[in-house]
């Protein structure tokens, strides 16, 4: 067990390899929260498209709501890690984007696949409001799209926002597979310091520790703004 240390203290400080982890580290951490905002929006506006009533739809509502369900189908219904090397490995190269930044790549596949979650729990967010306070806005005189932003939509933020902190600490555990289609994140900065001294139980070891210590930020943030919520509501 020593030797396997003294193995992976020479790869991680006298050869640098810290500084791969560290910006791995950073790699992991852009990715989790732009996908996640990426995801905030189109979940948003996809929650919004759904419980909105109308009497009666156009034709471009249905095929847009069929659309809807088939990408909210498809994100939800298949792992993570093929949809990236689906995307990446056959569809882009059929439209001639084989050269398409990794990263870039990654932060648009997890943000669409976070919107198809988010979508739902702004959805129960949404609906969780109750009725009386769209028609008090409406006796008010605002219209619909005006009741739904500044009535309905902060009470569903507030409702949704616990779970929309535990869809950030899934993402973030998710995007442990990012270096499936060479995104040099966490999991690619320690897999690389342990294919350099063909030693692996440390590197993977630190790596799930790493992981496990990022988690336990998040959560301990997540349940710090749970407390504030409950307060919020007492007062």
């Amino acid at each position: 067990m020593s030797n396997k240390f003294e193995i992976f203290y020479n790869q991680f400080i006298l050869k640098d390899g810290y500084k791969l982890v560290l910006e791995g580290l950073g790699t992991t951490i852009i990715l989790s929260v732009l996908a996640l905002a990426i995801g905030l929006i189109i979940g948003t506006l996809v929650a919004i498209f759904i419980t909105k009533k109308a009497k009666k739809q156009s034709l471009f509502n249905k095929i847009l709501l069929i659309l809807i369900k088939a990408y909210v189908g498809f994100f939800r219904g298949t792992p993570i890690v093929v949809q990236l090397l689906f995307i990446y490995f056959v569809i882009l190269p059929l439209f001639g984007l084989g050269g398409v930044s990794a990263l870039l790549v990654a932060v648009l596949i997890f943000g669409l696949n976070s919107g198809a979650y988010v979508s739902e729990i702004m959805r129960s967010g949404i609906l969780s409001v109750d009725i009386g306070q769209n028609e008090a806005a409406r006796a008010l005189g605002l219209n619909q799209k005006q009741a739904m932003r500044f009535v309905i939509f902060p009470q569903a933020l507030k409702n949704a926002l616990p779970n929309l902190c535990n869809e950030f600490i899934t993402l973030l555990k998710e995007t442990s597979v990012a270096n499936y289609i060479t995104v040099h994140d966490l999991t690619y900065a320690f897999r690389s310091i342990g294919s350099a001294s063909y030693e692996y139980m440390m590197p993977y070891f630190f790596l799930a520790l790493s992981y496990l210590f990022l988690v336990l930020i998040a959560t301990f943030f997540v349940k710090k703004i749970e407390r504030n919520l409950r307060v919020g509501d007492r007062n």
